[in-house]
């Protein structure tokens, strides 16, 4: 693994036609220091924290299997409209005061469009004027006239995962397609976009999706990489799934790293069931978290995410508030 990781740090990139079993099997350490040893030598010490404000909510017309907002959910949810300007402005400065500058605004459904549209380009124009964060939207699919039209009001990355592989998709959503998922990601780079994209570990997937996952995102070489671990929630159609063990997230981590080089692997939603807040993942080779509160489930504080990175040799990056 250490030879791989050499290999890798100086240009080698894996492929489908590399022998991936190796990383499936190879002891759990070594693969953890060898990621750990790309990150360091091709993205530094680094890290990028992202907080999120749930910028729309409510019953979805989508069927993904294992949200609480899907039409096929019985889960409770807490339902609003589009927040106002002043209201996503106010959290995002809160953000800002305690140290993390990329913000993200997350919405239900399959897209923004129309008066929606105009409320969040008015939000994204007053966070451009009013602080100095760096804006990703997830916003479902969007064309790429509403995608630039984000772009112009101040969105440097476009959030939009593909959720698990190719194959495997179908049986986690009907209601859009995988390639539909693939087209928005080409759409944002279109428009201009930086990218965020990527999973959930935990739906009931096989080693062999997490690695297509994986080569997916590295063919479309998407910026920013979240992991979320699945918690299932009581009332969707994923709720007795077993949760993924840590050292399944430890390896899955260390695999996106091997595989996508220079990307943030970011560790989203479902670290805060681990007692030290997913310190494991960011020694093999994760350099970037979701923060903060998350849309469904408690996420670890701002202040002991910052305690923890410093601990283990990290600094906050600042990211450009234009280019992101």
């Amino acid at each position: 693994m250490q030879q791989l990781a050499q290999e890798i740090t100086q240009g080698r990139r894996l492929t489908r036609e590399d022998d991936l079993e190796r990383l499936l099997t190879a002891d759990l350490e070594e693969l953890s220091r060898g990621a750990d040893q790309i990150r360091r030598a091709l993205c530094g010490d680094g890290f990028d924290f992202c907080s999120v404000i749930s910028g729309r909510s409510g019953r979805c017309s989508e069927d993904c299997r294992f949200c609480a907002q899907s039409r096929c959910s019985h889960a409770p949810v807490e339902a609003h409209p589009f927040l106002p300007a002043q209201d996503i402005l106010a959290e995002g400065k809160c953000n800002e005061e305690s140290g993390i500058y990329r913000y993200s605004v997350v919405t239900v459904g399959r897209g923004v469009h129309g008066k929606d549209l105009e409320k969040s380009l008015e939000a994204y124009r007053l966070l451009r004027k009013e602080t100095n964060l760096a804006l990703c939207v997830s916003h479902g699919l969007q064309s790429v006239e509403e995608m630039r039209a984000l772009k112009e009001a101040g969105v440097t990355q476009i959030h939009s995962n593909l959720e698990t592989s190719r194959r495997y998709f179908p049986q986690i959503c009907s209601t859009h397609t995988y390639q539909d998922k693939v087209d928005n990601v080409l759409r944002a780079k279109e428009a201009g976009l930086k990218v965020c994209s990527g999973g959930i570990l935990g739906l009931g997937e096989t080693w062999q999706d997490r690695l297509d996952l994986a080569l997916e995102l590295a063919g479309l070489e998407v910026d920013s990489i979240p992991l979320n671990l699945l918690r299932p929630i009581p009332g969707t159609p994923l709720e007795n799934v077993e949760l993924i063990s840590e050292e399944d997230v430890i390896r899955a981590t260390a695999i996106f790293r091997y595989l996508n080089p220079t990307a943030w692997i970011r560790i989203a939603a479902g670290r805060d069931r681990f007692p030290d807040g997913g310190e494991k993942f960011f020694r093999a080779g994760a350099n970037a978290a979701i923060t903060g509160n998350m849309l469904t489930i408690e996420g670890t504080t701002i202040t002991g995410d910052l305690e923890l990175i410093e601990r283990l040799g990290f600094h906050p990056e600042v990211p450009d508030p234009v280019r992101g």
